[in-house]
C-alpha cells in the first residue's frame, strides 16, 4: 500500500501550510483549512523526487523550431455569435473552457443553448448536470425552444464513470459539466467541491480531453468576492477562463474573457436576459443609450473600447454640498481610486473646489470600465453637475487625464469615432494629440484639448466654490 502524504490545504485560496490553524495566513479566511492526503505516488512528489515514478526514469522530450509551420486552430461555431467572439471565433477542439459567476446569472442556460445548437449541425454534444436533475435541465430546454435538440443529457458526478463513458465510444464534439465543483473522485480522500478534488478531477478530465480532441466546458461557481473558487488551482489549468458579469436589477449580462490561449483577453459579448432565455445584443452601444437623459446636467457620453468593440455608454455624476465631515465618494461601474485621483486633479490643477461636496458616480446599464480613456468623459459629467450646465447631447468624450491635467491620447480613435458617428454624434472631444491638423475625422468634428483647464473653463467650474 502506497504512503500517503498529509498537508493542510484552504480551500479558499489553495495555499498549503504544514499544521492547520483557524485563519489562513493568505487570504485571511477563517476556518477553511482542512486536512487533505495524498498519494506518495502523485505527480507532485514524483516531480520531487527527480521525476522517477514506478515507471522508473522518463522519457527524452522532443524539441521544435520556431519556424516550423503552424496551422490555425480549428473553430466549431457554437451558433451563438457573442459566444464565439468571446472566445475568439469559437470553441477549439482538445480545449477546456471554465465559465464562472454568480448563481441564477445564466452559466447554465447560455451552455445549454450553446449545446443545444451546435448538436443540430451533427456534431455529439454531451451535457452532464451534477447539480440539477434530468427534470430540471428539459424544463429549461423546453422554456427556450430546445427539448427537440439531439444533446445527450446525464447526471453524473463520478469521475471514473465519466471517464469510462466518454472513452467507450467516440469522442464527442462537446462536453459540458455543471459544475465542476460536484465532480468527486473515489482515490482523493477529500470532500466534493475541495481543492484537492477540483485540482484532481479537474486535471483527469483537461488531460482526457487533450489526448481524445474533445471540446471541454466547466462551469465554477463563484466566491462572496465574485471569483471563481480555488482560482489558483483551476484557472492556470484550462485554456480559457470566462466570467459572466450583471449588476443587480440589470436585465443585461456581460461575458468577458480573463484569459484566452487562442483568442484576446480582453473581448466582451453582452446579453439580456428574457423569458425564453439570454438574447445576444447586436448592438449594445444603442441599447445603453437607449433611456439616455439627454439635456440633463451631470451626464456625458464616453466612447470606449471592449476588446475588437468599441462601444459608447453614458457616465452618470452628481454632485452635490456635503453635510458630512468627510464627503461621500461612492462608484458604481468604475475605480472608486481612478475617481479619487480625478477629483484630486481638478482641486489642485484646475482650481474646483469638490472637497465640501458629496459625490456619486454611475456607468449607465450595468457596464464596468476598466480604461483609463474614460477620464475625459467622466470630468465632463462632474463638471456638467457641479456648474449645473448640461454637456452637449451630440458630443462624446474620450481622453486620459494625467496627474498634471494634461489630456493624453488614447488607442483605437478611428474605432471610437466611427460607432460614434454611426450612432448620430457630431463632434468628439479629444486629445490634442489625437485632434491635432485634423477638423474633422469620421465625419465628426473634434474639439481637441491639451489641458483639463480646457474643459473646466468650457463649464465655466473655475470659479466655483
Amino acid at each position: 500500500m502506497a504512503k500517503t502524504s498529509r498537508a493542510f490545504v484552504c480551500q479558499a485560496c489553495g495555499a498549503v501550510t504544514a499544521r492547520w490553524s483557524g485563519k489562513c495566513g493568505s487570504c485571511g479566511e477563517w476556518n477553511s483549512i482542512v486536512e487533505e492526503t495524498a498519494p506518495a505516488g502523485s505527480p507532485a512528489l514524483i516531480a520531487i523526487k527527480g521525476g522517477k515514478g514506478r515507471g522508473g526514469s522518463g522519457r527524452l522530450a522532443s524539441f521544435e523550431t520556431l519556424a516550423e509551420a503552424t496551422l490555425d486552430a480549428p473553430r466549431l461555431q457554437t451558433g451563438i455569435a457573442e459566444l464565439d467572439r468571446v472566445l475568439g471565433g469559437g470553441l477549439v477542439p482538445g480545449s477546456a473552457v471554465l465559465v464562472g459567476g454568480d448563481p441564477g446569472i445564466g452559466k447554465s442556460t447560455l451552455l445549454l443553448d450553446a449545446a443545444a445548437k451546435l448538436s443540430t449541425t451533427g456534431a455529439r454534444v454531451v451535457y452532464l448536470s451534477g447539480e440539477e436533475a434530468t427534470a430540471q435541465v428539459r424544463m429549461r430546454a423546453k422554456r427556450l425552444g430546445l427539448e427537440q435538440a439531439p444533446v445527450a443529457l446525464g447526471t453524473e458526478t463520478n469521475l471514473a464513470n465519466i471517464i469510462a463513458t466518454l472513452g467507450s465510444s467516440a469522442p464527442p464534439a462537446l462536453v459540458v459539466i455543471d459544475s465542476v465543483q460536484t465532480l468527486w473522485s473515489e482515490s482523493i480522500e477529500a470532500a466534493p467541491g475541495t481543492i484537492s478534488q477540483l485540482r484532481g478531477c479537474a486535471s483527469a478530465l483537461i488531460s482526457h480531453a487533450k489526448s481524445s480532441g474533445l471540446t471541454l466546458v466547466l462551469v465554477g461557481h463563484v466566491t462572496k468576492d465574485g471569483q471563481i473558487a480555488g482560482p489558483k488551482v483551476i484557472e492556470h489549468m484550462v485554456d480559457t477562463v470566462l466570467y459572466f458579469e450583471s449588476l443587480s436589477g440589470h436585465q443585461f449580462r456581460i461575458l468577458r474573457a480573463v484569459k484566452n490561449r487562442f483568442g484576446p483577453t480582453d473581448e466582451m459579448g453582452v446579453f439580456e436576459m428574457r423569458y425564453e432565455g439570454l438574447k445576444e445584443v447586436d448592438n449594445p452601444s444603442a441599447l445603453f443609450l437607449s433611456d439616455r437623459d439627454r439635456g440633463a446636467p451631470g451626464t456625458a457620453v464616453f466612447a470606449g473600447m471592449e476588446g475588437t468593440r468599441p462601444i459608447l455608454v453614458e457616465i452618470q455624476a452628481l454632485v452635490g454640498p456635503s453635510a458630512l465631515g468627510t464627503p461621500r465618494r461612492a462608484v458604481v461601474g468604475w475605480d472608486t481610486n481612478r475617481l479619487a485621483m480625478l477629483i484630486a486633479v481638478l482641486e489642485a490643477r484646475c482650481r474646483v473646489r469638490l472637497a465640501g461636496h458629496d459625490v456619486y458616480l454611475n456607468v449607465a446599464g450595468g457596464l464596468r470600465l476598466n480604461e483609463p480613456a474614460a477620464d475625459l468623459a467622466t470630468a465632463a459629467a462632474l463638471l456638467s453637475s457641479f456648474t449645473g450646465r448640461p454637456a452637449p447631447e451630440d458630443t462624446v468624450y474620450l481622453g486620459e487625464v494625467s496627474l498634471t491635467g494634461a489630456i493624453r491620447a488614447v488607442g483605437h480613435m478611428d474605432q471610437r469615432l466611427r460607432e460614434a458617428a454611426k450612432l448620430g454624434f457630431v463632434r468628439a472631444t479629444v486629445p490634442a494629440a489625437a485632434g491635432a491638423g485634423q477638423r474633422q475625422a469620421q465625419g465628426l468634428g473634434l474639439l481637441p484639448m491639451s489641458q483639463l483647464d480646457e474643459l473646466v473653463a468650457w463649464f465655466g467650474a473655475g470659479s466655483v466654490e
